[in-house]
């Protein structure tokens, strides 16, 4: 964790090893409960779960590689996917259907079945936004609807997803469990203490598991190699990003070039320098 990470106080959520501590154990399932919970209002109020192995998803191999964070099933035989996804990928919606396919494929039973299915949700929380015009949604409830009335045609599969870059709310402006869970989420390893806004006992035994200095010296080191691979993963991309907006201004200053424009309106526009500029 080096240096910067003995300053953190609470573990970084985004991490395999944070997010896996807070919602994937059987002694921390009442975290995860509440969140679930927060998420859907009290429209689906989730009572107990268990934890099922993600071995038994997928056919093959590689689909059993290829796993969600957490995996579980409610008390009415309902399956709930949750993931933490750092990064955006170039098919990410492909993945997350394809991944739903699992527990549903995995309730069919031999012999007479009459099809009926239990609900399946699949929870993203996302730590990129997916460019969509709705600039300030950061939340997305998706299910399958008649294009032509607009009314859902299927109940029984859903997929809620959470940009959560697009989260923004202050402390003194959260008004529900569910934007408390996100602020939560979003601030966990950049608070020094505990928020006042977040004192109901749930955020109590969150704070206390997030305690870096709690850790084991086992557990320490395991979340100092899952923050090592986030920091790296988090470089690529910036390192990415920063190579795609330089390309980008490589093109518009040949353009300009081209044009006859003026080499110092070039260099202002483009932030390039005269030598780059020439050198085109």
């Amino acid at each position: 964790m080096g240096s910067e990470g003995i300053r953190d106080i609470y573990i970084n959520p985004y991490t395999d090893f944070g997010f896996k501590k807070l919602f994937g154990t059987e002694m921390n399932k009442d975290l995860l409960i509440s969140f679930i919970n927060s998420l859907f209002d009290g429209k689906e109020t989730v009572k107990e779960l268990t934890y099922l192995t993600t071995e038994q998803l997928g056919t093959t191999e590689t689909d059993r590689r290829a796993v969600f964070d957490v995996y579980c099933t409610n008390e009415k035989g309902e399956k709930i996917l949750v993931e933490m996804q750092k990064g955006e990928q170039e098919f990410f919606k492909d993945r997350s259907v394809y991944y739903a396919t699992f527990p549903i494929r995995e309730q069919a039973r031999k012999g007479n079945w009459n099809y009926e299915l239990k609900a399946v949700y699949i929870i993203g929380i996302l730590d990129f936004t997916f460019g969509h015009k709705d600039k300030g949604e950061y939340r997305h409830d998706v299910q399958l609807i008649d294009k032509r009335t607009g009314e859902v045609f299927f109940e029984k599969l859903t997929f809620v997803y959470l940009e959560m870059p697009k989260f923004n709310k202050a402390e003194d402006r959260l008004e529900s469990m569910f934007e408390k869970w996100l602020f939560v989420l979003k601030n966990l390893s950049r608070l020094l203490e505990r928020p006042k806004a977040l004192q109901e006992r749930i955020f109590t035994k969150l704070f206390e598991t997030a305690e870096i200095a709690r850790f084991s010296p086992e557990e320490y080191y395991a979340y100092e190699e899952s923050l090592k691979v986030y920091r790296d993963w988090q470089n690529t991309v910036a390192a990415a990003e920063s190579k795609g907006r330089k390309e980008e201004r490589v093109k518009n200053a040949r353009g300009m070039k081209a044009e006859g424009i003026p080499i110092e309106i070039v260099m202002k526009i483009t932030g390039l320098s005269a030598e780059e500029i020439n050198e085109l």
